[in-house]
């Protein structure tokens, strides 16, 4: 067996690896290139990008011409796909759309499930590649089929969060060869590749918002979005006008515009059909139940109900341990103590210890 689980030789194993033009997934590329699997890059052209300095980009601008340049010095082939227009359908106008719900979307999570994981999924399969892999730190069984799905070994790189919603027949075809190391040895392997990309910084935030806040791109492409209304206290009182409900989130405390109050304001809730931000203290962010829908399970084995595991509602935050209920479509997840909640349209990942069990859409919260 070879080391991405195929039981033949890494020449007789074709490999299409998704290139964003950055570090992690040049490393990938070229790290099983020279194991001698059978290697294809591919970069998707995903949107325009105007500011060719920016640290957030992924797939657009300089980052093809960086994929195209680490596959020629390592002598594989090269292809890029246009696919601005799925991209816009599947991830940024779903990002318009949430927010004008009163939602905070996940937009790396929409991306994987969309032109990721279904559109170069379906083109790795179509070249014939036994799998497509990737340059998310995560790590996955070598079962052929059920795989399942862990956290990285690097904790602080760990993508798993934007992976949940990973469909069980696509976690059996792709592969993540990154997800054993730690980003310092990734870097060194860069150096040791002499790779032109070595010292590119990562991607960050939303890859493309190219500007300081989401709210400049909303402004510039969906100004209709942007309808004043009230601001109002937990009593109904008006306190305020708010700029469009689409610039703000559940949790959110700055940039409000609201002062002269005694403690700190958050907004606790947004109400799309009254046009109003509802203003709180933090202690009313603070809920034990999260109500789910649209969920992912990616364990058969495992029961959902009445299930002791751990779950976050952040990408960037510890798990923290309660019960699980799955009911069809929807789920709740009762925490064992009360956490800071965030806004609808956010996720929620479920774990068994390292294990990534799958997860579901923040609908309410009781």
């Amino acid at each position: 067996m070879n080391s991405l689980g195929f039981n033949k030789k890494c020449k007789d194993t074709k490999v299409v690896v998704a290139m964003s033009g950055g570090v992690d997934s040049s490393v990938a590329a070229v790290m099983l290139k020279k194991e001698g699997f059978d290697v294809i890059g591919i970069t998707l052209n995903l949107y325009s990008q105007t500011s060719s300095k920016s640290s957030k980009s992924c797939c657009a601008g300089k980052d093809i011409n960086d994929a195209k340049e680490v596959a020629n010095q390592y002598g594989f082939p090269h292809l890029t796909l246009d696919y601005q227009d799925k991209f816009y359908e599947g991830v940024i106008e779903n990002f318009f759309d949430s927010y004008a719900s009163g939602e905070t979307p996940v937009p790396c999570i929409q991306c994987n499930q969309t032109v990721k994981f279904r559109d170069l999924l379906n083109e790795a399969k179509r070249l014939n590649a036994d799998t497509l892999v990737t340059g998310h730190y995560v790590r996955r069984s070598k079962d052929r089929f059920n795989a399942k799905l862990f956290k990285a070994k690097d904790e602080q790189k760990d993508q798993s969060y934007f992976l949940f919603a990973t469909l069980q027949e696509q976690l059996d075809y792709i592969r993540f060869p990154l997800g054993n190391f730690l980003k310092s040895e990734i870097r060194d392997m860069a150096k040791n590749f002499n790779l032109p990309v070595k010292d590119k910084p990562d991607s960050q935030d939303i890859c493309f918002v190219t500007s300081n806040s989401y709210r400049d791109l909303l402004q510039k492409l969906k100004p209709e979005l942007i309808n004043e209304g009230n601001i109002i206290d937990i009593n109904g009182k008006i306190i305020g006008k708010h700029k469009g409900i689409a610039n703000y989130t559940i949790g959110q405390r700055r940039g409000i515009g609201i002062s002269g109050s005694d403690s700190p304001l958050y907004v606790i809730d947004v109400n799309k059909e009254k046009n109003e931000i509802i203003l709180g203290e933090q202690s009313l962010l603070k809920k034990t139940v999260i109500e789910l829908n649209n969920i992912n399970w990616l364990d058969s084995e495992i029961t959902k109900k009445n299930l002791r595991c751990s779950a976050k509602i952040r990408s960037t935050q510890k798990e923290n341990p309660g019960t699980l209920n799955i009911f069809s479509n929807s789920a709740e997840f009762i925490f064992d103590s009360s956490i800071l909640t965030t806004s609808p349209g956010q996720a929620c990942v479920f774990y068994l210890n390292e294990q990534v069990l799958g997860g579901g859409w923040i609908t309410k919260k009781k």
